[in-house]
């Protein structure tokens, strides 16, 4: 035996680690049967005793207590991460087709951009989605039907229209590869296993998530601009003059002189701090009712102010905020509202003292004073002091620098952090900030704090990307084609086994043995590699149990000859296998190096088959080459006979 001592040694370990590395594959089994069986359980109940409940409304409780079952137990989550990945197939999940806006990209990069501009775009943008033309090209063919040179809105007066188009069209290809690398960095941060992000014709990208469940959530990460600006926020002195301005606008009158106090005593009905009420409709031409009140003064019976006149910000009641946008969108309106300024509202909505919701609209400078692209770090958590979620944020040196200069300049007033053109805080400035270091709260709960660092971190993608086709494949879906997969391996299996052992008797039963260990070794490789199982990596595992014993007829035919020239059977078997081994290398390296080739050039699905075909290769190779030897050599050296047919 000390002969054999090594490879049995080497064999040993294999399977070792093989079994040791599908161990958390088992676990995780094991840990979602019962997690299933809780949920079902939750299910059963949550029906019986209110019956009224909608489906939407039990997932999104389902999915709570799915949560809280991970989170008090950590352990299930490191199995979870160290498992076999299954891919979109097989467990479910989402693909996305998302197209990269070029037009918003043409927009933001454009100079002065006039209404014959924004025409010729937005016919444009739709012409693009009945042709494969460009955006860009289809911009400068028009503008150019037009008389107007490209110069009027890109580069400079000397840059001729082919440079122009030239420039453009390398801007439009570097957003799409950016928004690439950007998506999968978000992918990456958030923790999907094994994602699949391929772009697709000029500006699609095709994006799969495994296992995803939070449709909206995944939604939200890949189409999230992140545009991160801090805008000084107006004072109240500035402010009010210009919210009478458009109230008379609006009400067909123009006052040549506005004061506060006026302004203030014309909206006594605006909020406290905590409720938004129409109480007095006091104006200086005396008691009005609320519908008089709404006729004298359209836009403070909309936008309500804080009656102490503390601030410049207007109350808006959720359900008329659209209404607000339109009346300030008006011509007349902008232009008495002043080109460096523009209202923004609060990302996210407030509630009352009675219940209801409500924005909270301020006047901001339109150009930013910092930008989100010096953030060199973020990380979500919870205040200590008020318990409630924030994210902090590093900045670079030149951010900086840049961000003790401006919060030095403006003490004691307010700095609005926006994100994507809505408002998460308008803190007041105490004092200067060395070191970059600073917070976004307003978020909703811990989650989405810990969405906007995934994206303050990833970066932002430099146009906005629409959503094109969403598909969502079901969990019983997967787990049907999981039941299905493993039936086609144990048949495939089965029917191998039965051949060789009828055909070869004592070697083909060795065969058959070692098949085993050759399905063994691949999910162990699988496994410790991360590596995802799709449908086509399944039926990748099964033409490798198929090609799997073409390594051991040709060793046993070769022995088969030694044989019957008289010699004995441990001299057959070294003889057998010594002249099997330049076919048997030759043949598998050939399909060895087809696998590359599929794995490089392929993608999805392609790329899954080559990749279980590879270590298939691989480990029957072993398989063959080494366990059934040892086997065999054992069995001769205890003069067991070993019959080959």
């Amino acid at each position: 035996m000390k002969e054999f001592r090594l490879r049995l040694i080497i064999i040993i370990a294999a399977i070792a680690l093989s079994i040791y590395l599908l161990y958390p594959t088992y676990l995780d089994y094991q840990n979602s049967s019962d997690i299933k069986q809780d949920l079902a359980s939750i299910t059963k109940l949550l029906k019986q005793e209110n019956p009224d409940l909608s489906k939407a409304q039990i997932d999104k409780i389902l999915r709570a207590k799915e949560d809280s079952i991970l989170a008090a137990n950590p352990d299930i989550v490191k199995d979870r991460e160290k498992r076999i990945k299954l891919g979109l197939d097989l467990q479910g999940g989402m693909r996305v087709v998302l197209e990269v806006n070029t037009s918003k990209l043409l927009e933001k990069l454009a100079k002065n951009p006039d209404e014959i501009f924004k025409n010729v775009l937005a016919e444009a943008q739709q012409e693009s989605e009945r042709t494969d033309e460009s955006v860009v090209d289809i911009v400068a063919r028009k503008l150019s039907e037009k008389g107007i040179r490209l110069s009027r809105y890109f580069g400079t007066i000397r840059d001729d229209d082919s440079q122009i188009i030239s420039s453009l069209n390398e801007s439009a290809e570097d957003a799409v590869t950016r928004a690439v690398e950007i998506i999968r960095n978000r992918v990456d941060q958030y923790g999907v296993s094994e994602p699949s992000i391929q772009r697709q014709g000029s500006r699609r990208i095709i994006v799969e998530l495994p296992g995803v469940a939070r449709e909206e959530e995944a939604k939200k990460l890949l189409q999230g601009t992140a545009l991160l600006e801090f805008r000084i926020v107006r004072e109240a002195d500035f402010t009010f003059p210009i919210m009478q301005k458009i109230d008379d606008v609006l009400a067909g009158k123009m006052l040549d002189s506005v004061k506060v106090d006026s302004v203030n005593k014309d909206t006594q009905n605006a909020p406290s701090d905590t409720s938004i009420a129409s109480s007095d409709t006091t104006s200086p031409e005396g008691e009005l009712s609320e519908e008089e009140f709404k006729k004298e003064h359209p836009f403070f019976s909309i936008a309500l102010l804080d009656p102490q006149g503390r601030s410049a910000d207007a109350y808006v009641k959720a359900e008329d905020r659209n209404k607000l946008e339109l009346l300030l969108n008006r011509p007349d309106v902008q232009k008495v509202i002043p080109n460096n300024v523009e209202f923004k509202f609060n990302a996210k909505t407030q509630k009352d003292g009675s219940g209801g919701e409500f924005y909270v609209m301020y006047m901001v400078n339109k150009e930013a004073e910092l930008t989100g692209g010096v953030i060199t770090d973020a990380n979500a958590n919870i205040d200590p002091n008020t318990s409630t979620p924030m994210v902090t944020m590093t900045m670079n040196s030149e951010g900086a620098t840049e961000w003790a200069r401006i919060t030095g300049a403006n003490v004691n007033k307010r700095i609005a952090i926006m994100l994507d053109g809505a408002i998460f805080s308008a803190p007041v400035v105490k004092g200067k900030i060395p070191g970059g270091r600073s917070q976004i709260e307003g978020m909703g709960d811990l989650n989405e704090a810990k969405l906007l660092e995934i994206v303050l971190k990833a970066g932002a993608l430099p146009a906005p990307v629409d959503v094109i086709e969403e598909r969502t494949v079901g969990p019983s879906l997967g787990e049907d084609s999981i039941n299905k997969g493993l039936l086609s391996v144990i048949l495939g299996y089965a029917l191998v086994g039965i051949f060789m052992i009828f055909y070869y008797r004592k070697a083909g039963t060795i065969a058959a043995a070692s098949l085993t260990f050759t399905i063994l070794f691949v999910l162990g490789v699988l496994a410790g590699f991360n590596a995802t199982l799709t449908l086509p990596g399944i039926a990748g595992i099964i033409l490798t149990i198929g090609m799997a014993v073409d390594a051991n007829v040709l060793i046993f035919e070769r022995i088969r000859e030694e044989m019957s020239t008289g010699k004995t059977i441990k001299a057959s078997i070294d003889s057998g296998f010594s002249r099997a081994y330049s076919a048997i290398i030759d043949s598998n390296i050939t399909t060895f190096f087809t696998g590359i080739i599929l794995y490089q050039f392929g993608t999805g699905p392609i790329q899954g088959f080559a990749l279980t075909l590879m270590i298939g290769i691989a480990a029957s190779l072993f398989s063959a080459l080494v366990i059934s030897r040892v086997i065999m050599d054992i069995m001769s050296s205890k003069n067991i006979s070993v019959t080959v047919g």
